[in-house]
């Protein structure tokens, strides 16, 4: 077994737990985009970021990938983390502002703008659904192509493929197909419709974690007046 800490709350694992495992045997939500239970993980869309280590020396890493280690100290809502899961988002949403899945993190995360050019893209490459293709309906029909910005999901040479079922379980994960958003102005990138309360404790002097880990926010002590 494996001793660890997660937010200075000590918790024993098996050999090959995940930190992002780890926190929600704790019911620490941390988000996530590529990752889905059953798949083998992909470390995607970089949401699940937690830090390690501790300062100097403290790293970011990604929770769904990353496995737990004797004696390792977790903090998953340090203003390190949120900054970085922000900025993902930010870029995420620069990608694919349809994608209603995306908006309503944004909105958890308190994010209320986005400082990257819009693409409005289709597919963020999180791989769910060649996971899901590949490992729960066992077909492989779709998987990537190309390398770097031309990098995509489909078939090869975009012909007709022979092993697919039309089951509909590629469009059933997929972030950018769920439940898209009717908010599409492309100057305006983010809806805030689904806004819920920022914490106010990261705002503060003194604070470099979170209070809590309630979601959302009820901003039960600090106020942000």
């Amino acid at each position: 077994m494996i001793t660890l800490s997660i937010n200075g709350l000590p918790l024993t694992v098996e050999p090959g737990t995940t930190l992002l495992e780890a926190a929600r045997f704790l019911g620490i939500e941390i988000p996530t985009l590529c990752h889905m239970d059953g798949l083998t993980p992909y470390g995607a869309c970089r949401l699940c970021v937690v830090e390690i280590g501790s300062a100097p020396n403290a790293k970011l890493v990604s929770s769904c990938t990353y496995p737990a280690q004797e004696g390792l100290k977790v903090r998953t809502g340090s203003a390190r983390v949120v900054r970085a899961r922000r900025m993902i988002l930010e870029l995420l949403l620069a990608s694919c502002p349809q994608s209603k899945a995306i908006q309503d993190l944004a909105s958890a995360h308190d994010v209320r703008r986005q400082r990257f050019r819009q693409e409005h893209e289709t597919c963020i490459l999180c791989g769910l659904c060649v996971r899901m293709c590949a490992e729960q309906m066992m077909a492989k029909a779709i998987g990537f192509r190309g390398r770097g910005e031309r990098r995509s999901v489909g078939t090869p040479f975009d012909e007709p493929s022979e092993v697919c079922r039309l089951c509909g379980g590629c469009m059933y994960v997929c972030p950018a197909c769920q439940l898209r958003c009717t908010f599409n102005e492309p100057e305006k990138a983010i809806c805030g419709g689904c806004a819920n309360l920022s914490a106010p404790c990261l705002e503060k002097p003194g604070f470099d974690d979170l209070m809590c880990y309630m979601a959302p926010c009820a901003a039960c002590e600090i106020r942000k007046d």
